[in-house]
């Protein structure tokens, strides 16, 4: 039906085709090369017209949520949607028009293509600036979530929020562990990740643990007070806990990435004091024995292996 309506000439129903391209990228997993290249170039068409009004930002939100869907394992050309999806973020940057989700979805697709196109890694970090714009969502959501809600309180449900600020984390790995530069703005996102990591140690397990999965460099989790937040977690778990095991295992991520060997001379020694002031902060802490003995303990267990 798409390729169908795609191809009529004077009495194409716009309109139609752009609810299937909708309905194509929210109710499939796998997706055609032929047809990616119609519903991307529509889909983004319409969702730039109808940004511009006020009472057009649900419709908008269902446009940019569905282009959030595909895989970032699936090559896109630029010339079909670039344009488009930085008009969309710079208007909005400018005039706050669309939803939280909207935003949160449009960054999405975007950071989901440079996978295959590393170019679009200075577009994402200098030129939109996607570090100062995540860490300003991610601030209002942390105003926004109830985190002092237990599990009972909640019954099963999760909000709206806290939804929009798990697909932030999923947006998050990708950006990670793709965008090699950093700008000034970059120690400020990891700081939102530490602020959120624990407002959500008492009752929100889930939350926890994607900020304990970030995949950010050591010497920024440093910077931004991660290895704090993770020590104080693993005095505080139980060491049949999961969350225990979740941190020593970030530590000790963070323990062979500081052995690695670096690029040159400046790297290593970099990568050497980096080292140090972690290992001086644990034995100053103390966390360095806590560490330790959840390991032997839960390899006792038989928790690990």
């Amino acid at each position: 039906m798409i390729i169908e309506e795609n191809e009529m000439k004077e009495e194409k129903n716009e309109t139609l085709l752009v609810d299937l391209c909708e309905y194509y990228f929210l109710l499939n997993s796998v997706f055609s090369s032929e047809l990616i290249p119609i519903c991307v170039s529509h889909i983004l068409k319409e969702a730039l017209n109808k940004g511009l009004k006020e009472e057009a930002q649900k419709e908008v939100e269902m446009f940019l949520l569905a282009l959030s869907c595909i895989s970032q394992f699936f090559f896109i050309e630029q010339k079909l949607y670039l344009n488009e999806i930085k008009d969309i973020i710079q208007y909005h940057q400018e005039h706050h028009n669309m939803t939280h989700l909207s935003y949160q979805s449009a960054w999405q697709f975007l950071i989901r293509r440079i996978l295959y196109d590393r170019s679009l890694e200075e577009v994402v970090v200098n030129e939109l600036h996607f570090a100062r714009e995540a860490s300003r969502e991610l601030e209002w959501l942390i105003q926004c979530v109830d985190w002092k809600r237990t599990k009972e309180e909640r019954g099963g449900k999760i909000e709206k929020e806290e939804i929009i600020l798990l697909r932030w984390f999923k947006t998050l790995e990708i950006y990670f562990r793709s965008c090699l530069s950093k700008n000034e703005e970059f120690a400020m996102l990891v700081g939102c990740i530490v602020q959120i990591y624990r407002e959500a140690k008492d009752n929100c397990r889930d939350i926890r643990i994607e900020c304990i999965e970030s995949n950010v460099k050591v010497d920024d989790l440093l910077k931004g007070g991660a290895i704090n937040a993770v020590s104080e977690e693993i005095q505080r778990s139980l060491f049949n806990d999961e969350m225990a095991l979740k941190c020593t295992s970030f530590f000790m991520f963070a323990l062979r990435k500081l052995k690695e060997k670096g690029n040159d001379e400046i790297e290593e020694e970099e990568r050497n004091a980096t080292k140090m002031k972690m290992f001086e902060k644990m034995e100053e802490e103390g966390y360095e024995d806590c560490i330790i003995g959840t390991l032997i303990l839960s390899r006792k267990k038989g928790i690990i292996t």
